[in-house]
């Protein structure tokens, strides 16, 4: 696959430039983020050095350590405090024989400086704390060389960059792969990615529906649970915040109280334990709880959420549905295409655009992006006859500014909303 996602081009214009800040590459697992600077280093191998928390030390001849000048001393075993300073101090150590051949050949490189690359840095503790040290004391003796983090959304956010790194970094965003990527690199036709969602790494086993559930359930989901959630954040009820993701899956697109989350789950906690771990599984980008729209903020925080997973891949994987059968049923194959829609907009919209759904009575639009002053209301509908939405209309007379936009037959192609990030229908 020759594909490249454009974070690729952002991140190689901003090492481009004079180093200013550290270059953050966040998003949740399995999305890019390792192939995307391995791909940057691998067009300069002597002007980059990529090392990762999560790997074993790859041999000398493994060319995708990247590693083309060993090291005389041998880093220590334990990846701790210690091991990230070694790495640091031998990320410096390449750095200048690197400024000294480029000096020496007098060439000039497209990148500004040299590259040094950590994966998963949020899993050394206290790593925020070091890496700030290391970095002040590099700015302090004008060392040319850019620091490039890579971590799972939002742990790595969580664990110190408001903190110790605040003013010092800024944030590439890498999400769940959208239609028109899935698309163009591997030929997903829009059925495909509505069940098959987008995750680069299990597009070739679509064909084979078994094993592909099986990949994504015990190398994505659970992944994500038990080492980017539980071995992170302090969890009292681990079994609890499993259900939970399992009944987020089974219901995407619908509402579903806290209260009802836990008759279902059955399990006689307390409604803010349920709130905190959606608000974790959100900060994932696995699943999250869209609020009901209000012109008063305290009516959109005590609205019942409304269900949706980032990715309808997850969704998939859990059901019992084949894709076939998902396709025949057409009542859920409604709520795929809807939850499709969801995690779309949740994936593309920007820091300052807020989703929510909106019901008044038996009126009720799926979903009302706000940004600003700025309001859309955006109707889903998967049948194969136009249907007029009563809610959108209702919508747009108690707000007249707001945008209506109907999605699938009537209104806007699905495949044609899919191709277009949140913000576009804004305008």
């Amino acid at each position: 696959m020759n594909y490249q996602r454009p974070q690729e081009d952002l991140l190689k214009s901003r090492l481009s430039e004079s180093v200013h800040f550290i270059n953050l590459l966040a998003g949740p697992r399995q999305v890019g983020k390792t192939t995307i600077i391995r791909d940057l280093i691998s067009q300069i191998l002597t002007q980059g050095y990529y090392i990762s928390v999560d790997e074993e030390p790859a041999k000398a001849n493994d060319i995708y350590s990247l590693d083309i000048i060993p090291s005389t001393v041998s880093p220590p075993q334990k990846k701790d405090a210690a091991w990230l300073q070694f790495q640091w101090q031998e990320a410096r150590n390449r750095t200048a024989r690197w400024l000294k051949s480029r000096q020496n050949t007098g060439k000039n490189e497209q990148i500004a400086a040299f590259i040094f690359a950590i994966d998963e840095v949020q899993k050394i503790e206290q790593w925020s704390d070091i890496v700030k040290g290391l970095w002040d004391a590099d700015r302090a003796n004008g060392v040319p060389m850019h620091v490039v983090l890579l971590g799972s959304a939002p742990l790595l956010m969580q664990k110190g960059l408001s903190e110790s790194l605040a003013g010092r970094y800024e944030v590439i965003s890498v999400s769940h792969w959208g239609f028109t990527e899935m698309q163009q690199a591997f030929g997903f036709s829009l059925e495909q990615y509505i069940y098959f969602g987008g995750y680069p790494g299990s597009a070739w086993l679509i064909k084979d529906e078994t094993r592909w559930r099986h990949y994504v359930r015990e190398s994505l989901i659970q992944p994500n649970i038990e080492k980017d959630i539980l071995q992170m954040v302090r969890i009292k009820n681990p079994m609890l915040l499993k259900q939970l993701f399992e009944l987020g899956c089974h219901y995407s697109g619908q509402e579903l109280s806290l209260t009802k989350m836990i008759d279902a789950i059955n399990e006689a906690k307390h409604t803010e334990t349920l709130a905190d771990y959606l608000h974790l599984l959100a900060e994932a980008k696995l699943l999250t709880g869209l609020h009901k729209y209000a012109a008063q903020e305290v009516r959109k925080r005590n609205s019942a959420p409304k269900l949706h997973v980032f990715n309808t891949a997850l969704m998939s994987a859990i059901q019992d549905y084949s894709f076939a059968e998902a396709q025949a049923d057409r009542s859920y194959w409604g709520r795929l295409v809807e939850s499709c829609v969801g995690a779309h907009l949740l994936n593309t919209s920007d820091e300052d655009t807020k989703l929510y759904y909106w019901r008044e009575g038996n009126q009720e639009v799926d979903f009302i992006l706000a940004k600003g002053r700025k309001l859309a209301a955006i109707e889903v509908k998967s049948a194969s006859n136009p249907v007029l939405s009563k809610g959108l209309d209702v919508f747009g007379q108690k707000y007249s500014h707001a945008r209506k936009i109907l999605v699938g037959n009537g209104g806007v192609a699905l495949a044609e909303f899919l191709s277009q990030p949140a913000d576009y229908w804004l305008d």
